[in-house]
């Protein structure tokens, strides 16, 4: 590529590139992008200015011996290249696209920086007198600057505040009125950090789980949201920064944020799907409801720094997997009126309001970048809050999660939580008759998220969903084997897998095409043999299905209709359904099932957010019998599995102290502790047919605390 080691840093708008590193980084943070990817960033920025033709890119990127789809391979190279850059298409600012001919880059270098040297081509870009090539420079930039002000002129510098390792999460922070101070909480307590210097120390006793922190406006009491345990509601707590017993403001209630003027708190009440945006005065008295209706979920709430309004991103479950509406709303507490800002199903849980008058909101990144990975947005609002100036603004361009925003009081630091998890694929035995698990062995070795859904009929490979691509394909890997074989790739994400009751082959659900109006989800079959995909049904609403094994002959799936959970039975090769059962009243959405391999008995248990006592409910299929499996010393079943013959359940759920634990509970009810996770999420375990093997997805995780000036 280059001899001079001086020529492999190159620099151009926020981003830097180490070309002998392969390493791309905006403002020192580095941004994951796949090896194509860069080398064709290589490649153009070797010939800045230049046109890069797709014959010489491919015979970068791909040997003449390889055989491959070239034109899709080299689109997709280019497009993940544009993503990590922010850079699109239509409007380009760094990689312009000359069609059917090839690229060019065409964002001015950082002059002070050497060029690499090109092989073998013209250098004739460089061969311009030096006033001509200042003058042209100068306008470039100038046009650049003003077409596309959204990217350049944001030069924003991040840090990391707190440095908690893998598995030891922060789980809530805030950056004091005055910018000085960092309030954090992570297991083991809730802290203090100065942000100048890095010195830390506790406050308060740690009588309680703190999952979220603000400030008062006085900068020496932060408002906390705790919980004693699983059986418990959350409540708020004003603690002081000088130490002392907390001080509880309110049951039943978290999330909590003090007005500017530090005389009232807004707080969040309730469970999942059924949650309420409330008010009282910071003394905790005169609480009242301010809005919320059956099936919203607030997952960010803040106050305008005028004190008059709030702004909160709201999402309500609508039909099909995983298909929620997500906006962010203006409320103004005095007229009670409401408007709309921003929707878009990729908004996250990240929310702040500047002095200046822009909310700072967290957006999804949009496939091939991993579909967890979320990005930092500024738009401006009109002084009532009731519609959006200009063009939001982009003020990070990196991996991973960024949740729970908070902003000094003149608007020059934001903190905000970045993390990242990823769950992946355990192995285990099931030895001693049914009494212990052997030690795990990790399936997945990659950072990105597996999960497993089903195993192959002799119990050697495991068949699991993983988005090491961007979007979730579906793979099968041998418990010997180093890495996975692809079984489905394409631009829509696998999300979900099963046998067929012959298991001989694959039935699995795709996500809806974007394209697709309806917005369906559908089912196809892919034998285990080999051969062509062929379609078995489509629905909006399908969110679970599972067969029994032959004899049986059953298969069920489940589909969420707007105010209940439908149950039909259908046919796996011609996919005919028939209706089966429902289930109405309170908190039918969060109900996980699974079907026994006999095919008579459906098991069904609410998820983890339902406090109180878990309990697992028996469906017989013939009659529509019910019996119910109380576990008395566990809560919040998050998942349920049958064992391979048919006589137990797995299930994931916590102790009264909330450890995280996989059980084995046979049909009287009684569950024992099989598998216990102090530090990371446990999730569902899949058995092979003959019950000798479970596949679990186990999530390791982080998040830590990082600062943003100059946005």
């Amino acid at each position: 590529m280059t001899e001079n080691p001086a020529n492999d840093f190159i620099r151009f708008g926020p981003f830097e590139v180490d070309l002998r590193a392969g390493e791309l980084r905006r403002n020192g943070r580095k941004i994951r992008l796949q090896e194509q990817p860069f080398q064709v960033l290589a490649m153009l920025l070797e010939n800045p200015g230049e046109i890069v033709t797709r014959e010489e890119l491919r015979g970068r990127l791909w040997p003449a011996d390889t055989f491959v789809d070239f034109d899709h391979g080299l689109n997709a190279a280019v497009k993940r290249l544009r993503d990590a850059l922010g850079d699109s298409a239509e409007n380009p600012v760094f990689v312009e696209t000359l069609a059917r001919r090839g690229y060019r880059f065409v964002a001015p270098l950082n002059a002070s920086e050497p060029k690499t040297a090109p092989v073998a081509r013209s250098r004739r870009y460089w061969r311009i007198g030096p006033v001509i090539a200042a003058l042209l420079i100068a306008a470039v930039m100038v046009g650049w600057y003003a077409g596309h002000r959204s990217v350049a002129a944001v030069r924003v510098a991040e840090r990391r505040l707190t440095s908690n390792p893998e598995n030891d999460p922060v789980i809530g922070a805030a950056i004091s009125p005055d910018g000085k101070l960092l309030a954090f909480s992570d297991r083991t307590g809730v802290f203090l950090r100065q942000v100048g210097t890095g010195e830390t120390h506790p406050i308060g006793p740690d009588i309680a789980h703190t999952y979220f922190v603000s400030w008062f406006p006085d900068g020496s009491h932060v408002l906390a949201t705790r919980v004693g345990s699983p059986l418990e509601q959350p409540s708020l707590w004003s603690m002081s920064v000088f130490g002392g017993a907390p001080r509880k403001i309110m049951d039943a209630a978290e999330r909590g944020v003090v007005s500017p003027d530090g005389s009232q708190i807004v707080f969040v009440r309730g469970d999942y799907s059924h949650q309420e945006i409330w008010g009282m005065q910071a003394n905790g008295e005169q609480a009242h409801k301010i809005l919320g209706e059956p099936g919203d979920n607030v997952d960010a709430l803040v106050w305008a720094p005028d004190g008059r309004r709030i702004a909160f991103v709201q999402s309500r479950y609508q039909l099909g997997w995983d298909d929620a509406e997500i906006s962010l709303y203006v409320r103004d507490l005095g007229s009670q009126d409401l408007s709309r800002i921003v929707s878009s199903p990729r908004l996250r849980s990240a929310l702040a309001w500047t002095p200046d008058g822009r909310l700072i909101y967290s957006l999804g990144e949009l496939p091939p970048s991993s579909q967890n990975d979320t990005n930092l947005w500024a738009v401006r609002i009109d002084p009532r809050g009731w519609k959006t100036w200009g063009t939001p603004t982009r003020l990070t361009n990196d991996s991973d999660a960024k949740v729970r925003a908070s902003i000094s009081a003149d608007g020059k630091r934001l903190s905000f939580l970045r993390g990242a998890d990823a769950p992946g694929v355990y192995i285990t035995d099931v030895e001693g008759g049914g009494s212990r698990l052997s030690p795990l062995q990790r399936l997945s070795l990659d950072e990105r998220r597996n999960y497993p859904y089903t195993w192959t009929p002799d119990g050697k490979s495991v068949i699991f969903t993983s988005d090491r691509d961007g979007v979730f394909h579906l793979f099968k890997q041998a418990v010997d084997q180093p890495a996975p074989d692809l079984l489905v790739g394409g631009e829509q994400s696998v999300i979900l897998a099963r046998l067929n009751p012959e298991s001989s082959a694959i039935l699995y659900l795709l996500g809806p095409d974007p394209r697709d109006v309806d917005r369906h989800v559908r089912m196809m079959r892919l034998p285990l043999a080999g051969g062509t995909p062929q379609f078995v049904l489509q629905d909006p609403s399908i969110n679970n299905f599972q067969c029994a094994r032959a004899p049986a002959t059953v298969c069920v799936l489940s589909e969420f209709t707007g105010d209940r959970l439908e149950f039909f039975t259908f046919n796996a090769l011609t996919g005919e359904k028939k209706p089966l059962t429902r289930i109405e009243g309170p908190e039918w959405y969060l109900l996980n099932w699974t079907l026994s391999p006999d095919g008579s008995t459906l098991a069904m248990a609410k998820k983890h957010r339902v406090p109180g006592p878990a309990v697992i409910r028996l469906h017989t299929m013939a009659n529509g019998r019910e019996r119910m499996l109380t576990l008395k010393d566990w809560s919040g079943i998050a998942s349920l599995d049958w064992a391979g013959d048919g006589r137990s359940i797995w299930a994931s759920a916590s102790s009264l102290t909330g450890m995280r634990t996989l059980l084995n509970v046979d049909l009287h009810g009684k569950a024992k502790a099989m598998l216990q996770e102090r530090e990371k999420q446990l999730g569902w375990a899949i058995p092979s047919a003959d019950g000798r093997h479970l596949a679990i997805w186990i999530s390791s995780g982080s998040s830590n605390a990082w600062l943003l000036e100059g946005f």
